[in-house]
């Protein structure tokens, strides 16, 4: 009788969210080794509608992050929670929402905060976050977690961003959430009849 072989395999389980991670790790070494550069050509501000650069940094504000903490805190979250949304979600649909959360956070800071840069995926955490607390819904069903998920997160944020002088984008959290929460409606839509 043979024994299996029971060698450790690994499984690329999530190829969106570990492509998020992997892109975001190696950009946060290259801004290491750039002395702060690559930060400052990836991150979102406000420099003129003329200029291409700016439309590509929509994009690309989420995959810089500032130092490690930053970085590690934004993906502890993403790791724990993006798998389990792109499995529900898929990853073709993922990638389309953590593009469109990247734009309107872009856009929302250079219309409205133009002497700020914005680097970092928050955002896109706080849109996972809310966009996993809907895959409990049910038929006709809408589950008090998703309702105390939205209000005790909407409601921190915008308390911290009247409180906190902390070079914290609050408003790009809440749009973030608010992005989750209008995704997981999207998707859930038939459930809500």
């Amino acid at each position: 009788m043979k024994k299996g072989n029971h060698a450790i395999r690994f499984s690329f389980n999530s190829p969106v969210i570990l492509g998020l991670t992997f892109l975001s790790l190696i950009i946060l070494l290259g801004n290491y080794l750039t002395k702060g550069f690559l930060n400052s050509f990836l991150a979102i501000r406000y420099t003129s509608f003329f200029d291409p650069f700016m439309y590509l940094r929509l994009f690309t504000h989420v995959i810089a992050h500032q130092d490690l903490a930053h970085f590690t805190g934004n993906f502890l979250l993403i790791l724990a929670v993006g798998p389990m949304v792109e499995e529900k979600y898929g990853s073709k649909p993922l990638l389309i929402m953590i593009c469109i959360t990247a734009v309107i956070t872009g856009l929302v800071n250079i219309l409205f905060f133009k002497n700020v840069m914005l680097i970092g995926a928050s955002g896109l955490v706080f849109m996972l976050i809310l966009l996993a607390s809907f895959t409990n819904i049910s038929n006709g069903k809408l589950p008090i977690t998703v309702l105390l998920v939205g209000a005790l997160y909407i409601g921190n944020e915008i308390i911290s961003g009247f409180a906190a002088d902390d070079n914290i984008s609050q408003i790009s959290h809440i749009i973030g959430g608010l992005c989750g929460g209008f995704f997981g409606f999207i998707f859930h839509k038939d459930k809500f009849r």
